[in-house]
């Protein structure tokens, strides 16, 4: 039993946590990083600065950092840094054979590091150990060829000793590895410095590309060996031939026979790489072609070499989009320009070939334009009119007039026909427009036409024929009025504005109305121009009209003048009472108080301001367009007084207001006379206190109610100050004063 219990371990009891929701705040790993951080818990204080004054000091000193930089390279040998460090530390210490023996031990570690090549071969330079740096310069660049930095540094490094010949070995083994360009421009820069032109002419053997052709060829230019830099471009384009063919070598190669001048080769170069090499791969070569022609050729060279290549450009342009007729254009102005008639109509032909596919207006609008600028070519250029009347009677057959036409082509071919002395083919042609498809500027064409020629009488018969097809036309009513009105009728301009304005649609009523007003105040026929102020008055009651009507009548020069002007101020300020737009009443109102402040006499004056309405902002609720409340808008409001005045409760409110205003006008009344009570004397205050015992009431409770009848009655006249005939209303005013 007791060995039982000894056997057994007793199992320490585990809390048991009652409430297992997560706490409120809650601490992430972040925040505890930050916290440390911020507390720089882990922050350890600098060491102690350490003067070294003795020997053995130094050597205990150099035995601790010893160990500490062992311990860094033990702890992880491939950190390259810790071996850069320490090897650096003993060359301060002039250690040098103890940095050596560090850089070959790391050199064990990883042979294969760059920047430990470099450290280690620089410490050496900078210690002048040439021979030991040699060492390290070769053991690198054989396990390391192709790092060219080693080989830039070593070759550097043998040219500032001077050690030509070693460079050049070094140089040597570098391009048997057949490094990159820049690597051979380096060694042919190095020979050159040291006069060595021979040896510089083995760099485009192991890169044949163009610009190292190139660069060979100007090579041998700029040392003055003309005859071996033209053998380069030669054997360049004998090593490319015709299949790698390229538009810089021959750019290049006819550079350089131009500045030689030989013009005929330079010309032949051009026109064998143009002949082989594809148009879309040449552009370069055609600009440069064309700018040798300008400089050395003569005009027909450089047209043909210009002409041939933009021909070329628009022929590939047409035959992948025969309906793009931009590119049309384009290719018949540079034909026009340049080629015989011939040609040009061959291409026009072409063009306008091209129909387009739909009909409708919007896909014919630049066709058109084909047709045209072929007409004028003939008439122009070619000066054959029989032609250029085929083209248009030809492009006339061909659009749908039916379902659209063009105003333009027929009034251009009116045109055409006059200049010919053929005035009744264009009469013609214009009367079979309008038969077939009448358009408003066919009928102003025409008109213009015959006004031109002085032909009134058919200029009479086209306005009708015109009012005929467009009644609504307002423009057409009033050019046809004044038409009449030049030529000294006034009873046909008259009778055509009466007609004018009894049409039941018009698409610019006002227009035509002020244009019949002018006329007739024009004519003087102010009797006349009164009628149709009321006529139009009648239709509309527009504000403009009004003010235009009273400007009018202060226009005309007689006595009368203002007080006509001012009847009709009046008149419209009663008949825009009932108004819904209280901004047009306003600027009757305004342009009333402006005739006043000019004209008339300062009661007047006071009359107008009295009628001008007080601007109040209310508010108004917006309903959105699903019917839902969107919420409240300020606004501005016009309340004009004889508005006001007709509506009861706005004069109930007034009234109020004023009775409040009388009562605090009373008791400040009441407040003075107990203040003059106070001073008064005591004995004459005991005498006459009798007195307001027995007439307080009477005198606090009467004087006070005829006072406010009196005031009330007074408020009640001066309100209807404007109405003083009207004794009723006054009655009113002080019964609805004693209710309250």
């Amino acid at each position: 039993m007791a060995s039982t219990v000894a056997g057994k371990q007793r199992i320490p009891k585990v809390a048991k946590v009652k409430n297992k929701a997560p706490a409120e705040v809650q601490i992430t790993a972040e925040q505890l990083l930050r916290e440390a951080k911020e507390r720089e818990l882990e922050l350890l204080p600098p060491p102690p600065k350490q003067k070294i004054t003795d020997a053995e000091e130094l050597n205990d000193y150099k035995l601790k950092k010893r160990k500490g930089f062992e311990d860094n390279i033990r702890k992880n040998r491939t950190v390259i840094s810790n071996w850069i460090k320490y090897a650096q530390w003993e060359e301060s210490l002039k250690e040098v054979q103890r940095a050596r023996s560090i850089y070959e031990r790391a050199l064990d570690v990883d042979h294969r590091n760059i920047t430990l090549w470099l450290k280690y071969a620089e410490m050496e330079m900078k210690n002048r150990q040439v021979n030991h740096a040699r060492n390290i310069w070769d053991r690198a660049i054989t396990i390391l060829p192709r790092v060219n930095q080693f080989w830039y540094k070593y070759t550097y490094m043998e040219e500032m000793l001077g050690n030509i010949a070693g460079c050049r070995q070094v140089f040597e083994r570098w391009m048997e590895w057949e490094p990159e360009e820049q690597a051979w421009h380096s060694y042919i820069n190095f020979e050159l410095r040291y006069k060595e032109v021979d040896k510089s002419r083995t760099l485009v053997m192991v890169h044949p590309e163009v610009k190292n052709w190139i660069k060979y060829a100007h090579f041998e230019e700029k040392h003055g060996y003309i005859a071996r830099a033209r053998k380069v471009f030669e054997r360049a384009v004998e090593f490319f031939g015709e299949e790698h063919i390229n538009e810089n070598l021959y750019v290049a190669f006819s550079r350089f026979e131009e500045k030689q001048k030989e013009f005929e080769r330079v010309r032949i170069i051009y026109k064998y790489a143009l002949d082989r090499i594809p148009k879309q791969q040449a552009q370069e070569l055609f600009k440069n072609y064309t700018v040798f022609e300008k400089r050395f050729g003569d005009r027909r060279g450089i047209e043909d070499v210009i002409v041939s290549k933009r021909r070329f450009q628009y022929e590939e342009e047409v035959k992948a989009s025969p309906h793009n007729y931009d590119a049309w254009f384009d290719y018949l102005r540079l034909v026009e320009s340049d080629t015989d008639a011939d040609t040009v109509r061959e291409v026009y032909e072409r063009a306008i070939a091209n129909i387009p596919p739909i009909q409708e207006k919007r896909h014919w609008r630049r066709y058109i334009y084909l047709w045209i600028n072929y007409a004028l070519y003939e008439e122009l250029e070619v000066k054959d009119p029989e032609r250029t009347r085929q083209v248009f009677q030809a492009c006339l057959e061909l659009i749908p007039h039916k379902k659209f036409t063009f105003a333009k082509i027929w009034l251009l071919y009116a045109q055409f026909e006059i200049r010919q002395k053929n005035l009744q083919n264009a009469r013609r042609g214009l009367g079979t427009a309008i038969g077939k498809c009448p358009k408003n500027k066919l009928f102003k064409g025409y008109i213009e036409l015959e006004l031109q020629l002085r032909e009134f009488d058919r200029c009479r018969k086209l306005y009708e024929k015109y009012l005929e097809f467009s009644p609504e036309n307002c423009t057409t009513w009033i050019k046809f009025a004044e038409l009449e009105t030049i030529l000294g009728d006034t009873d046909r301009a008259r009778a055509i504005f009466e007609l004018a304005i009894g049409q039941p649609r018009l698409d610019m009523p006002e227009v035509l109305w002020k244009s019949y007003i002018d006329s007739e105040i024009e004519q003087e026929e102010y009797e006349n121009t009164r009628g149709l102020y009321k006529r139009l008055l009648q239709r509309t009651q527009h504000v403009k009209v009004w003010i235009s009507y009273g400007q009018f009548e202060l226009s005309i020069d007689s006595d009368d003048r203002i007080q006509r002007c001012r009847q009709i101020y009046e008149e419209a300020n009663k008949s825009m009472q009932n108004c819904e737009e209280k901004e047009e009443r306003l600027m009757l109102l305004e342009s009333w108080r402006d005739f006043e402040d000019e004209l008339g006499s300062f009661a007047n004056k006071e009359r107008v301001r009295k009628l001008l309405p007080e601007k109040v902002k209310k508010r108004r609720k917006i309903t959105a367009e699903d019917g839902s409340d969107a919420g409240w808008e300020e606004y501005y409001d016009y309340i004009f007084p004889e508005d006001a005045a007709n509506q009861p409760n706005l004069k109930l409110l007034a009234m109020a207001k004023m009775w409040k205003k009388q009562q605090q006008d009373e008791d400040e009344d009441e407040e003075e006379q107990e203040e003059e009570e106070q001073q008064v004397p005591q004995g004459k205050e005991a005498q006459e206190s009798s007195e307001p015992e027995e007439q307080g009431p009477a005198a606090h409770g009467e004087e006070p109610e005829k006072k406010y009848d009196d005031e009330s009655s007074s408020d009640s006249e001066s309100d209807g100050g404007d109405r003083e005939d009207d004794k009723d209303e006054t009655e009113e005013t002080k019964a609805d004063t004693k209710k309250l």
